[in-house]
């Protein structure tokens, strides 16, 4: 496994970095979002979305599960931190080997229902602008994702 890091001092930072990921994202790409309440996880994948064209306002899907955006590649955006055991009728199988990019926030709660390449995306809140932003490359296409984002 590969890790790479990067620091933010602002919400446009942020949003820039993800933004990069957006541009070089590819269908089937599945990144899962870790971080504490309040640490930046909408803020980054709303960077993300418009990196992929997405004209539309992300939100937290907190209470939908799953929200569908359009662009360049379909978005993903699921937030399954309230999930009950019913989370094998999503059909997330579907999702993660689709054409759009899966990001999934508190992805732990899902462990078994996840792919077995992935980049997993922490987000630590340092102070009230600061973040530190983690990508571990599960699988060699998050390894390639993460020295191209370094490159830039």
């Amino acid at each position: 496994m590969k890790s790479f890091e990067w620091i933010t001092n602002s919400e446009e930072e942020t949003r820039e970095l993800a933004y990069k990921i957006g541009e070089l994202a590819k269908p089937g790409d599945v990144l899962l979002l870790e971080g504490d309440l309040g640490a930046g996880k909408t803020t980054f994948t709303k960077g993300l979305a418009k990196g992929l064209g997405i004209t539309r306002n992300v939100n937290s899907p907190t209470f939908t599960i799953i929200k569908e955006y359009q662009g360049r590649l379909p978005l993903y955006h699921m937030d399954v931190y309230r999930m009950d055991d019913s989370f094998e009728d999503l059909g997330f199988d579907e999702y993660f080997n689709g054409e759009g990019v899966s990001v999934v926030e508190w992805a732990h709660l899902i462990q078994d229902q996840l792919p077995t390449e992935y980049g997993l995306i922490t987000i630590k809140r340092v102070d009230d602008t600061k973040r530190t932003i983690t990508l571990d490359a599960i699988g060699e296409r998050y390894g390639m994702l993460g020295e191209e984002l370094k490159t830039q």
